[in-house]
């Protein structure tokens, strides 16, 4: 299971590949980033939305940070900002990821949480450490999807294994 150790070598990775997919996609124009291109969320900016409101969510619930503005999934797709501010919330929030991770207590691990779930329609209890991994697998999951729309879209995102992480980020 996790503990905090993966969890800062995720949040790590998480920064550096949307660093990566955010500056690819800056390279297309609005249209472009909202073009639907038949991935479940539907467009490049629809999809980057839903990452971040997730991890705003399971945020939410690990830390007691705020709830993003949408409610529900469906929701989740607008931005409810422009590209450039969209770009710098992400940057912040992933600096309270990594803060999080950072300060997070091992012993936090052992435990679950219960949560009501909007997706399911109740209350669920899951230990913590699955839950970390759903945090940081489901933006990989996500970010796969807008990486293939980025390539597809003409776009160049840089690597994306987790051994090739720029040094720079072994010091966050």
């Amino acid at each position: 299971m996790p503990n905090a150790e993966y969890a800062v070598a995720m949040a790590r990775y998480n920064m550096w590949q949307n660093e990566n997919l955010v500056e690819a996609a800056g390279g297309l124009d609005d249209g472009a980033r909202q073009l639907a291109r038949g991935a479940f969320f539907g467009s490049i900016e629809a999809t980057f939305a839903h990452v971040l409101w997730g991890d705003q969510m399971w945020m939410h619930r690990f830390a007691a940070t705020g709830l993003p503005a949408a409610t529900t999934i469906p929701g989740s797709v607008d931005m409810g900002m422009g590209w450039d501010a969209f770009c710098a919330a992400r940057v912040v929030f992933d600096g309270r990821i990594l803060d999080w991770a950072h300060g997070v207590d091992a012993v936090w691990f052992d435990g679950d949480l219960t949560w009501y779930s909007g997706a399911l329609g109740r209350d669920v209890t899951k230990p913590k450490g699955l839950l970390v991994l759903q945090l940081f697998n489901h933006q990989t999951h996500h970010r796969g999807q807008i990486h293939a729309m980025l390539t597809a879209a003409g776009a160049k995102p840089g690597d994306t294994d987790v051994p090739f992480m720029p040094a720079r980020f072994d010091a966050l």
